[in-house]
């Protein structure tokens, strides 16, 4: 028999609900330490609807990985492919992008590194980082610039300017309001000591 569209709309409403739920607990807690009792408490449901709508702590899990996957990769890859932009475009542009996705999400990088760190054959499977990388016209253009120089360096010291800033938030900032400002700032340096590093 088919649903009504009442039915329809409370099946979408409860679904959305535990995804929004399972997204916060998720990257919060990690997979291990996340229960899908966690997740129902989160959403206002009791387990057995959470059952019914998604079998397994392991199938949620994999679509809010996919989720926060595609968030991260929908700043960069755009930008690393744009044949268009010149490296120092590319460079700030990034840096922006992904301080602007990281405020937003301040909680993505310390759920990605705990994943990575517990998933390691996992994460590098599902991300296929490298080769996302050397095809991209971003290394293309570094070994130009600095032919004498592995990308990777490069680009891990990006990342580790840009990111590392939210791991220790607690510890290095006094507020929300000193951090936001100073991520803003830091769109600006970040660029900066980029291009010293390209010149040195």
């Amino acid at each position: 028999m088919a649903k009504s569209k009442g039915t329809k709309n409370l099946d979408t409403s409860t679904e959305e609900k535990i995804i929004q739920a399972a997204s916060k607990v998720f990257t919060q807690k990690g997979y291990v330490a996340t229960r899908t009792r966690d997740i129902a408490e989160e959403a206002g449901i009791n387990l057995a609807l959470l059952n019914y709508y998604f079998r397994s702590k392991e199938k949620l899990f994999q679509l809010i990985m996919a989720e926060k996957l595609q968030l991260l990769f929908s700043v960069i890859l755009p930008i690393v492919n744009n044949d268009d932009l010149t490296l120092d475009e590319k460079i700030e542009t990034l840096v922006e992008n992904y301080i602007n996705l990281l405020v937003d999400n301040p909680d993505l990088p310390l759920f990605v590194l705990g994943e990575i760190k517990a998933n390691p054959e996992g994460f590098k499977d599902r991300l296929q980082v490298r080769k996302l990388l050397q095809n991209s016209s971003f290394v293309r253009q570094l070994r130009e610039r600095k032919p004498d120089v592995e990308p990777v360096h490069f680009i891990v010291s990006l990342l580790g300017m840009t990111v590392f800033p939210f791991i220790a938030k607690q510890v290095l900032f006094a507020d929300d309001n000193t951090f936001k400002m100073q991520m803003e700032e830091r769109k600006v340096l970040i660029a900066k000591w980029a291009k010293i590093m390209l010149e040195t």
